[in-house]
């Protein structure tokens, strides 16, 4: 139905049914077709399930668009007078089984994310971390250790770095003086990291080789990383709760079920991709 819905128009002839702004009341029938009642529930969850470019339609819109929609599928399902197909019956059974265990999930979660399990994760992630150092530092970049060498007598001969930079830097850096910002370790390779932490502030390295030519560097000044704040790491935290709170549950709920999955073992794993099984 959701090609139909696409096509819906913003008024039609269910539009007379809309309801007043005032019902909130989601056993509020708004229409009932041969004696079966649609309600503001089902309107709420079937709106709740569109593509999100339809959610963002105005309104009065998607109210009339979704209230056709369900009273075109009651009259085709109450039309319908076979057997429901296999494939249909199973996937009731699996929509039932997915809302069902979300459900579950959704009480499970309410008792074990709180603000208490949240500060209790970040605590456990920064109780054993050491403040971490971070870097402010600029290069010149140049092709041979004979061109760093001599880089490197200009500034100690009094040469500023930044114009050097500017005047002879191959890096992307060069225009903004050779100017790296703010980095912690692991963030530069391993050759270059070490010439920086070895440094002082102030202080102008030997050559240094990379891959990608000879660098000399300045460090400009350190300081020590202050730990994030617990609600800028909020979301992340709460996907840790969930995440263990999920593990332990299902893990407890297998310890205490009977699970035979030996049918298994005779399947064709390409089986599942034969929906004639199902007709």
């Amino acid at each position: 139905m959701i090609k139909r819905f696409l096509s819906l128009p913003a008024f039609g002839l269910v539009a007379a049914m809309a309801l007043p702004a005032a019902a909130q009341d989601a056993n509020t029938v708004v229409a009932t077709v041969n004696g079966t009642e649609i309600t503001v529930g089902h309107m709420i969850v079937a709106r709740a399930t569109l593509p999100a470019q339809f959610q963002e339609l105005p309104d009065e819109v998607l109210f009339n668009g979704i209230l056709e929609q369900l009273v075109h599928q009651t009259l085709l399902s109450q039309a319908y007078d076979g057997e429901l197909p296999a494939r249909a019956k199973l996937s009731i059974d699996n929509e039932t089984r997915s809302l069902t265990a979300g459900e579950e999930l959704e009480k499970l979660f309410q008792r074990t994310i709180t603000p208490e399990a949240v500060q209790t994760a970040y605590d456990a992630r920064f109780q054993d971390a050491e403040p971490s150092r971070e870097y402010n530092a600029s290069h010149i970049l140049v092709e041979t250790e004979e061109a760093a060498q001599a880089v490197k007598e200009e500034i100690e001969g009094g040469a500023d770095f930044a114009a050097t930079a500017r005047d002879k830097s191959t890096g992307p850096s060069g225009p903004n003086g050779g100017q790296l910002g703010w980095f912690g370790t692991g963030a530069m390779v391993p050759s270059f990291e070490a010439a920086v932490i070895a440094l002082e502030p102030g202080q102008v390295s030997e050559p240094v080789q990379t891959q990608f030519g000879w660098h000399v560097i300045i460090l400009n000044e350190t300081r020590i990383q202050e730990r994030p704040s617990l609600e800028s790491l909020r979301q992340e935290l709460e996907a840790e709760v969930r995440e263990a709170a999920l593990e332990e549950y299902v893990s407890e709920l297998e310890a205490g079920a009977t699970i035979d999955q030996s049918g298994a073992d005779a399947i064709d794993p390409a089986m599942l991709k034969d929906l004639t099984l199902v007709e």
